[in-house]
């Protein structure tokens, strides 16, 4: 059983890379490798960061989600249109996710291998926010927008490729603002963690809550929350650049850890 400082951590590793675009997952992994910590935490830790995460979200757009349902009454119909393009962007990464999860877990779970898919998005993202006019807003994202967004979202389910990573990428190679591309990343992920989150919190509900797991959550809600906000106040002025470079200097340090260790 990890201690509480490590959950403490990782909880914070969960929140801040949830949102930035830089893999959650790798830094999941990668983390407890560096320090040489016990690897797997358990699957009640992973759900409870998770569903910390979905509490960021859902803290944050609350009013966004609320006017898109209300949009169903009232005939809203920006709302209601993004509503049904977020329906459609979360499509692709749901079945896929459901049916490749587990081997894409298990064959990308090498150091040196997520190091190579770090870098080659962190490539991708500094080319997508780099190139052509990206003015485009939320409310102008087309269904064809929607369907490649979606569909990138299911690469994220590949450790160091980062759901948000994927997606922001995609949406600025499609010319959305970077705010924007972000905000819709962020929406769209919120019905997938929130489905997968619950599918697995079946499986460990009869074990019992334990502090660990508590601060766990705590953390993964509050630093994923001011992941959020942090994020969008600096891409109104910054480019996503320089998590592009943090992409290809941690994938560097990786391999070097790894051959040194050989």
């Amino acid at each position: 059983m990890i201690s509480t400082f490590q959950a403490i951590v990782l909880g914070i590793v969960q929140g801040l890379t949830e949102f930035l675009p830089v893999s959650s997952s790798a830094h999941l992994i990668l983390v407890p490798w560096l320090f040489k910590w016990p690897e797997d935490p358990g699957l009640a830790f992973d759900v409870v960061l998770h569903l910390g995460t979905l509490l960021a979200l859902l803290i944050f757009y609350w009013r966004e989600w609320l006017a898109m349902v209300m949009s169903l009454v009232n005939g809203d119909r920006v709302q209601r249109r993004l509503l049904f393009m977020l329906i459609v962007a979360s499509v692709p990464g749901a079945i896929i996710g459901v049916l490749l999860e587990k081997e894409a877990e298990t064959i990308f779970r090498s150091p040196v291998l997520i190091a190579g898919t770090l870098a080659a998005l962190g490539i991708l993202l500094w080319a997508g926010d780099a190139i052509g006019s990206k003015k485009r807003k939320i409310d102008e994202i087309t269904l064809f927008d929607a369907i490649l967004i979606g569909l990138s979202q299911a690469f994220a389910i590949i450790p160091g490729v980062s759901r948000s990573g994927a997606t922001i990428t995609t949406a600025r190679f499609l010319g959305i603002d970077r705010a924007d591309a972000a905000n819709f990343s962020f929406l769209m992920a919120t019905p997938i963690i929130a489905g997968a989150g619950l599918i697995e919190a079946r499986k460990f509900f009869h074990a019992g809550l334990t502090a660990q797991l508590g601060w766990g959550f705590a953390a993964s809600a509050v630093f994923g929350l001011l992941a959020i906000v942090w994020l969008l106040r600096f891409v109104r002025n910054n480019s996503y650049r320089s998590f592009a470079i943090y992409r290809v200097a941690l994938a560097v340090l990786v391999v070097a850890v790894a051959f040194a260790r050989a």
